[in-house]
């Protein structure tokens, strides 16, 4: 893979095709998960690992797999990929487990993964599955983070909270003090509709503003005016 395709890969799994503003894929955990910046950057770096593991493993055997059963067996492969992560979380971040619950094992049937995995990685290189599985999981990341720290920070008036359930000794900030009432919506599903639509107009209109500023392409040879035919 060369640097141009690492590139394209990265600027379309951050921005360009990122899951959650453009494709508008796997929205139930996107909008389940994401009350706080740790819960939902917590669910989307597993979903990375996930997709990541999964293009490279489905690129490094697509020239194997019969083309009748390739989305039975892109399942497999993620399915197995997806307990080895819930079983690591279960294991090592037991009460973040515990509050992910059934998002976790989610991830199986979660259409951004199976997507790219059709797309992407059963069409090219292991390497360049394997970015694209990481830029497209780190999109989603971005989103998610910010999409919780929306919703944290309107809905209880803090950020991070959870962070010691990730790293024992740490505190959640608290940005407007312990007076604030918080503002329920914030924290429920409705409040996740509100943010996640916000991002979306926002990121609409961040396009149009690039694509109004774009120069014209200059008209092609082949664009240019007719020659004149002969005279008879």
């Amino acid at each position: 893979m060369n640097l141009q395709t690492f590139r394209e890969n990265a600027w379309n799994g951050l921005w360009k095709q990122n899951t959650g503003l453009v494709q508008l894929l796997g929205l139930c955990p996107i909008l389940a998960v994401s009350t706080s910046i740790v819960n939902a950057v917590s669910l989307g770096l597993a979903t990375v690992v996930v997709m990541a593991v999964s293009n490279f493993a489905v690129a490094s055997l697509r020239n194997f797999i019969p083309y009748e059963i390739r989305i039975p067996v892109f399942i497999l492969i993620i399915a197995a990929l997806t307990t080895v992560v819930d079983l690591a979380f279960n294991a090592y971040l037991h009460d973040l487990y515990l509050v992910l619950g059934i998002f976790i094992p989610l991830i199986v049937t979660n259409c951004i993964v199976l997507a790219r995995v059709e797309a992407y990685a059963a069409k090219n290189d292991p390497v360049a599955s394997t970015v694209d599985g990481i830029m497209m999981g780190l999109g989603l990341v971005w989103l998610l983070g910010v999409l919780g720290g929306i919703r944290e920070l309107v809905g209880s008036g803090t950020l991070f909270s959870g962070i010691e359930m990730v790293i024992p000794g740490l505190s959640p900030l608290s940005v407007f003090g312990d007076d604030y009432p918080g503002f329920l919506i914030g924290v429920l599903p409705p409040g996740a509709f509100f943010a996640l639509g916000c991002l979306i107009a926002l990121s609409n209109r961040i396009r149009m503003r690039a694509a109004a500023g774009k120069p014209a392409r200059p008209a092609s040879d082949s664009e240019g005016p007719a020659p004149a035919s002969a005279a008879p």
